[in-house]
């Protein structure tokens, strides 16, 4: 280990040993690729990079070397068929072990890397590479992901379609075409202040916004993974995250290789407390960061029937945690659960960090990384005690790891970033300790294991359905997953409510949008709560629901 994290940074602490101020500093051409990969190759070629391994007992093992020796030869391949700089890549990999080194690649040449989640419909596909103008795309070939792009209409900016694992017609066969590329790659001039990534993040008065990020987000990923998540540069980290989401950067890539440590890369289908645990204890895992909701899972299926022994840290995020979560864990496994907050826009910006002590329930303290406050309507600083909006000092240069922009939307982009401030939308109040505690958005996003979901796109669809007149969609609280969703439905005439048809729109919604997002709760009413010009009241909802508790 050669503590290459300590060029990127000045850091001090207090007596206690909690860091108190951090600065990031680099070069300006700095790129993750080269700079923190390849650098780490060229030194220490045999420092193990990644574990990885599936419920079929298939493991493979990546060194530094590996993953730079693979991303060069990924991005000769991609080069050579067309892929360069600026170019929109869809990256859809589940948890396969070629996304690791095709992202490198992607960062390397410059492109920016569009990660989605297996789960997208037709429709979802549809407008990402519409609104993305994305070129290429690399995915699986489970879950019928190829086939519904395949199957997608008006998508013409989308030239290159590669395949993982299997071939198949139509696509290029992504593992076997690259192999004969050379594994040394001449260095691309890009800027740290370009785009390297761009997510689709789920709003409630919209179709989700592109959140683009340029490259110093990854080094901003520094602080997330040696202050909030303490990972072990000896040791293998392992975040539960699906590619296909931010928390899968925060917690399998860039801070954790920025310290030098290995990740741990479980590539599942269904999330089984037991296995989890027992794949812990295999693979002496030091490090764990998953939502509350595993952790109270865990406790379901029975930890102290499992030596975790091996784990020295735990954090959490995502959603609300329970009390009885944290003091159960701690005192199963000696562990306390380190609470983080941060959003697709950034990176980890109020969280509990080593020498701390946190509170069960709250988030923690701002980030030295950024100058953080909870503010009123009028944008003044809130009293302790007072619940406001949560905001991110942002002036110019920007601070590292929020985002650009959100592309081609200059309107939500202003609405978002004025004053010098980036507003985050989320609500929270500070006691007098400073601990920030998170009360819920200024929309209506649903927060359900961990997931993000948009009530407008469940609407969009579920009124596509002849039955349906009018729904909305809120969340409800749920023991297990936090929330689940609701859709409270008007129907129209000649349709009467029934178990059955219940059962029919649940359906609907799981095959027409990813079926995370389908209503698990649905309530048929004459009329919705509006306000006299017409918008649904889903607060109105939200207290109703409150009432029959």
């Amino acid at each position: 280990m050669r503590n290459i994290n300590l060029r990127y940074v000045d850091e001090e602490y207090d007596d206690n040993g909690v860091i108190t101020k951090y600065k990031l500093k680099y070069p300006e051409n700095y790129n993750f690729g080269y700079d923190v990969v390849d650098d780490i190759a060229s030194n220490e070629p045999d420092r193990l990079a990644m574990v990885w391994c599936n419920p079929e007992g298939v493991e493979k093992r990546f060194t530094f070397g590996d993953i730079s020796r693979l991303s060069n030869k990924t991005a000769n391949y991609f080069k050579s068929i067309g892929i360069k700089k600026g170019d929109a890549v869809l990256v859809i990999l589940k948890r396969h072990y070629q996304f690791w080194y095709v992202s490198v690649a992607l960062h390397k040449i410059g492109a920016i890397m569009v990660p989605a989640t297996f789960m997208l419909t037709k429709r979802d596909i549809e407008y990402r590479v519409q609104s993305a103008s994305i070129k290429a795309a690399i995915c699986t070939d489970e879950d019928g992901v190829c086939d519904s792009i395949d199957a997608s209409e008006g998508i013409p900016s989308l030239e290159i379609k590669m395949i993982v694992n299997h071939p198949k017609d139509g696509w290029r066969y992504f593992d076997d075409e690259m192999e004969s590329y050379p594994d040394k790659f001449e260095r691309v001039d890009t800027k740290a202040t370009e785009p390297m990534l761009m997510y689709f993040s789920s709003g409630t008065s919209g179709y989700p916004k592109m959140v683009l990020h340029d490259h110093l987000y990854s080094l901003a990923h520094l602080f997330t993974a040696k202050h909030w998540q303490n990972v072990d540069p000896e040791g293998i980290h392992f975040t539960i995250a699906d590619t296909g989401w931010g928390k899968a950067v925060w917690g399998k890539l860039y801070g954790q290789w920025l310290m030098e440590s290995a990740v741990f890369v479980y590539d599942f289908e269904k999330f089984d407390a037991d296995d989890i645990m027992d794949i812990i204890t295999k693979y002496r895992i030091t490090s764990l960061c998953c939502p509350p909701t595993m952790f109270r899972m865990f406790f379901n299926a029975g930890v102290d029937k499992h030596d975790l022994s091996s784990l020295k840290y735990c954090c959490i995020a995502g959603e609300a945690l329970n009390p009885d979560i944290f003091y159960n864990w701690e005192k199963s496994t000696g562990l306390k659960l380190m609470e983080g907050f941060g959003q697709t826009e950034t990176t980890c910006t109020i969280c509990n960090v080593p020498g701390m002590t946190p509170k069960p329930g709250s988030m923690g303290r701002p980030s030295p990384q950024y100058n953080v406050m909870i503010a009123d309507p009028n944008g003044e600083r809130c009293p302790p005690g007072q619940t406001g909006e949560i905001l991110i000092e942002y002036n110019d240069p920007k601070p590292p790891g929020i985002m650009m922009e959100y592309y081609r939307n200059e309107e939500k982009t202003k609405a978002a970033i004025h004053d010098g401030w980036f507003h985050t939308g989320d609500v929270a109040w500070m006691d007098e300790d400073g601990y920030y505690w998170f009360v819920g958005r200024v929309d209506d996003v649903i927060k359900s294991s961990g997931y993000k979901i948009s009530p407008f796109e469940i609407e969009s669809v579920l009124v596509t359905h002849p039955a349906v007149l009018e729904c909305a969609i809120t969340g409800i609280p749920d023991p297990v997953r936090g929330q689940i969703v609701k859709a409270t439905v008007v129907l129209r005439d000649g349709y009467e409510p029934s178990e059955e048809l219940k059962k029919e729109l649940q359906n609907f919604v799981k095959r027409e949008t990813a079926p995370y997002k389908y209503p698990r709760a649905l309530e048929f009413t004459k009329e919705l709560p509006k306000t006299v010009n017409g918008k649904i009241m889903r607060s109105a909802i939200r207290k109703g629901d409150e009432k029959h508790e």
